[in-house]
């Protein structure tokens, strides 16, 4: 297994570690500035008050969709989709991007649950709310997915990046506007955690590569 690990192709493409180190460290920037903006607000104030009239959530159908698409950052959910990623990038030959998939979620999901009761942003006066966990790990697979997509192909710095940021945007614009449809968070909540996982998921992919190197 140890040379499995040491001989794959990189969890984090070489073309994509320059420019995600600058994604990284803006994403981070935008993280601790969102938090110390809503630090212990409770309410619908500033860019949310201007964007929604309410958090109320929406009504059937549009309802039905948001539960779908949330199904996917609830524990059942959010297990079987790792799975099935880690087990096609197994199969791909690709172990650490297999290792990346549980990894970077494990990392991400640990970075939004940790700075929940740091920030204390609450929803409905008792839901601590900030950052969006669930925008996280949808856009953390995301990235996962991409990254495996942009080695595969063997895609140039520029189209590397369209595809990385094309899909994380996808997948985090998809679960924000469910978690804010259903009156779960914010729209900053959820950019928060658009943030969170652009900031974690390369590092603990870069991180990762250079444990395996070492090996």
């Amino acid at each position: 297994m140890k040379e499995l690990v040491r001989t794959a192709p990189a969890a984090l493409p070489a073309v994509l570690r320059a420019p995600l180190a600058m994604t990284c460290a803006l994403a981070t920037a935008v993280l601790l500035a969102l938090g110390i903006l809503h630090f212990h607000d409770s309410g619908l104030t500033g860019i949310d008050a201007a964007l929604l009239p309410s958090i109320d959530g929406v009504r059937p159908p549009w309802r039905y969709a948001a539960l779908v698409v949330d199904f996917g950052g609830e524990p059942v959910g959010s297990t079987v989709l790792v799975a099935v990623i880690a087990v096609v990038c197994f199969l791909l030959h690709r172990v650490r991007a297999a290792v990346l998939t549980v990894f970077g979620v494990v990392v991400t999901v640990a970075v939004t649950t940790l700075l929940k009761p740091i920030v204390g942003r609450t929803i409905h006066g008792e839901f601590l709310s900030y950052p969006s966990g669930h925008t996280a790990l949808a856009t953390a697979l995301a990235l996962v997915i991409a990254f495996l997509l942009a080695d595969r192909l063997r895609l140039g710095r520029v189209a590397a990046m369209v595809l990385v940021l094309g899909l994380a945007l996808v997948a985090g614009l998809a679960m924000g506007w469910a978690e804010v449809a259903l009156g779960a968070h914010y729209p900053t909540d959820a950019l928060g955690g658009f943030c969170a996982a652009l900031a974690a998921v390369p590092a603990t992919g870069w991180l990762l590569d250079r444990v395996a190197d070492r090996l």
